[in-house]
């Protein structure tokens, strides 16, 4: 049952402002950029500028004691790649988990649900010609194939690969500029965020991009900066774009217009997600700071944005818990903490 609270009031400087505490801090020896949770929860994998993958337990909150302590580590791999691990993702069933690298390579691996051990051997993709920023998995559990979304630096093509063969069979072309953020929410659709300043809606389907955002949209927000970040919400109705230069973009995606730029942080948005019910917004940036956007109300208005975790370097990434009101947060200053609201 998903636990996330509706009724959070997060008026800034309001003493009833969510405050979340960190729960678990994992410390690495260079900057932390990638962590996705395990579909059901029970895991998160983290990966590291120093080459070390590790797979974490998510804890039980409520028997925690008060302050930070380290996560359980059920899996650690030094030296997974042979750069800095940018990204990091589990497939929908939770039985594959890809990582991708500065390293111009990608690494997916089997994982069994009822051990929680990585079984068999990884497989390695090579066809990126630059370093690998972000990976979606689309998941068909009726045909039980499983694609992998990548994209990235180099040629800025965003490739499609066969997990079950291991074989790249779609490439597609559109950007002018790196790949910095790749989202999924159906089993055919993706969307993907661009140095070259646009989003782009893909169908596996069709092989040009169905939709374009860029300079031709009404606001000029997309057309500012570059696009660091990409979420759709599950309903497929919203989606929300973070840039280079600070701001948030809020696009009605089935009315194909914006519905507002805002800008929550005042320094580059590396990160954004819509919570599992899409009640609120995260976004993290390279100001330390991770902000809740409160989604409840007319989103034509001003939308209220706290901070509610710091880092004391640059926040890199962020990642809800698929069920609980908590969520991870990774950082240059080499750390990753999960972040939940005190047990009453």
């Amino acid at each position: 049952m998903n636990t996330e609270v509706k009724d959070v009031e997060i008026r800034q400087g309001d003493v009833e402002r969510p405050q979340f505490e960190a729960v678990t801090t994992l410390c690495d020896s260079q900057a932390i950029r990638s962590v996705d949770f395990h579909p059901d929860g029970k895991l998160y994998a983290v990966g590291s500028n120093s080459k070390t993958f590790r797979i974490c337990q998510y804890p039980q909150i409520s028997k925690i004691r008060q302050g930070a302590h380290p996560p359980a580590v059920l899996c650690k791999r030094t030296k997974h790649h042979r750069g800095s691990i940018y990204c990091t993702c589990w497939s929908s069933d939770g039985e594959l988990i890809a990582t991708g690298s500065n390293d111009k390579t990608i690494k997916y691996m089997r994982f069994n649900n009822d051990t929680d051990q990585l079984v068999g051997h990884e497989v390695e993709l090579n066809m990126h010609d630059g370093t690998v920023r972000d990976m979606c998995f689309l998941d068909d559990s009726s045909t039980k194939s499983r694609l992998l979304v990548s994209g990235g630096a180099g040629n800025c093509k965003i490739y499609i690969t066969d997990c079950v063969t291991g074989t790249p069979f779609q490439a597609f072309s559109g950007h002018s500029g790196h790949i910095l953020s790749l989202y999924s929410w159906t089993n055919a659709m993706f969307v993907s965020g661009s140095q070259d300043k646009t989003i782009r809606f893909w169908d596996l389907r069709v092989n040009v991009a169905v939709n374009t955002l860029d300079h031709d949209c009404r606001d000029s927000a997309i057309k500012s900066s570059s696009v660091t970040a990409v979420c759709v919400d599950p309903t497929g109705r919203l989606l929300i774009s973070g840039h280079a230069d600070s701001s948030c973009m809020l696009f009605d995606i089935r009315g194909n217009r914006p519905i507002q730029r805002f800008y929550p942080h005042n320094a580059e948005i590396r990160c954004v997600r819509f919570s599992p019910s899409a009640y609120y917004m995260l976004t993290c940036s390279y100001d330390n700071t991770i902000k809740l956007t409160d989604l409840q109300g007319d989103l034509a208005h001003t939308l209220s944005s706290v901070v509610v975790a710091e880092h004391k370097d640059k926040a890199i990434t962020i990642r809800w818990h698929p069920t609980d009101f908590s969520f991870v947060s990774t950082s240059a200053d080499k750390t990753a903490t999960l972040w939940a609201l005190p047990s009453s």
